[in-house]
């Protein structure tokens, strides 16, 4: 839900502040739920963030409703991560008019490119990699910092912080997985949405579905994948928070890997959950993997 700040009144601002106009907080729109946990952080009380794709959603699969265009239209910023993630981003905004800036947070990172059924296609799932992460807050900061140049050093210096923390946790990544044997460092995920992660850390994942949850896997894929499961004795499945977990669970079943528990690809869980922020996101699934490859 976006948070909105109480205003004064302008006698009352005039009065504490020496007459400074009351500053009202960038409404911000961001795409999905792990870019809109990184605008609230890099913007902190001076952004009112709204998340189209809220916690436990799916961006793939999102369909926008007339009442996502007039958030839209309304919007000082809109923040996305692009790379084809958010497919109904386009239509969206031609629906409700929005005009200024699109912020694209993956700008300027190096992409991995995939075939997909004989097509080359771009993975988008960059945030995976925390060092990716780390850019993308610094991506955030500038975009905020121009739409809203009063409080331009706040957003560097939270954009820097928040970066610091991701840096440091991409060392602990690091470390934590390269204490597990290379031969262990297999595992069975629903789609193809930690390539970046496996590509930072060595971890080579395989999965039935494409990039894109819609995607679906023939029997022959899945076939192919068991096969190549039992050859290379892979032994740990993890679960998707946002996908059907029963393709998962028949490959399991079909080669006696076991499940080592669900990880968060793309969303974040509601308070109550284990990754309510980004930052407890990213670790969680590190120690998840950890663990599971661990038992395996």
């Amino acid at each position: 839900m976006k948070s909105r700040l109480i205003a004064f009144t302008a006698a009352a601002f005039a009065a504490c502040w020496g007459g400074a106009a009351n500053a009202k907080p960038l409404d911000v729109v961001a795409s999905f739920s792990v870019l809109g946990d990184i605008v609230s952080e890099v913007g902190g009380s001076h952004v009112a963030v709204m998340t189209l794709v809220g916690p436990e959603g799916d961006p793939h699969a999102f369909a926008p409703t007339p009442q996502d265009a007039q958030v839209l239209a309304k919007a000082d910023l809109v923040v996305v991560n692009g790379l084809g993630l958010e497919g109904f981003m386009d239509r969206l905004i031609a629906a409700s008019g929005y005009g200024k800036d699109l912020v694209v947070a993956s700008q300027g990172i190096a992409t991995r490119e995939m075939d997909e059924e004989g097509e080359t296609v771009t993975d988008p799932h960059v945030w995976n990699s925390a060092a990716n992460g780390a850019a993308y807050a610094r991506t955030v900061a500038a975009a905020l910092a121009k739409a809203d140049p009063t409080n331009a050093k706040d957003y560097a210096a939270n954009g820097e912080a928040y970066a610091a923390k991701l840096t440091a946790l991409d060392a602990w990544a690091k470390q934590e997985l390269a204490a597990i044997p290379a031969a262990k460092r297999k595992v069975i995920t629903s789609h193809e949405a930690f390539g970046y992660l496996g590509a930072e850390y060595g971890v080579e994942f395989l999965a039935p579905q494409g990039i894109s949850t819609e995607a679906e896997a023939s029997a022959a894929d899945v076939a192919k994948l068991i096969d190549q499961i039992k050859g290379e004795k892979i032994k740990a499945v993890f679960l998707e928070n946002s996908t059907d977990p029963r393709m998962a669970k028949q490959i399991a079943k079909a080669t006696g890997a076991k499940l080592g528990g669900t990880l968060y690809p793309e969303s974040l869980t509601g308070p109550a959950g284990p990754a309510p922020t980004y930052l407890k996101m990213f670790r969680y699934n590190i120690e998840t993997l950890v663990k599971g490859m661990k038992a395996n």
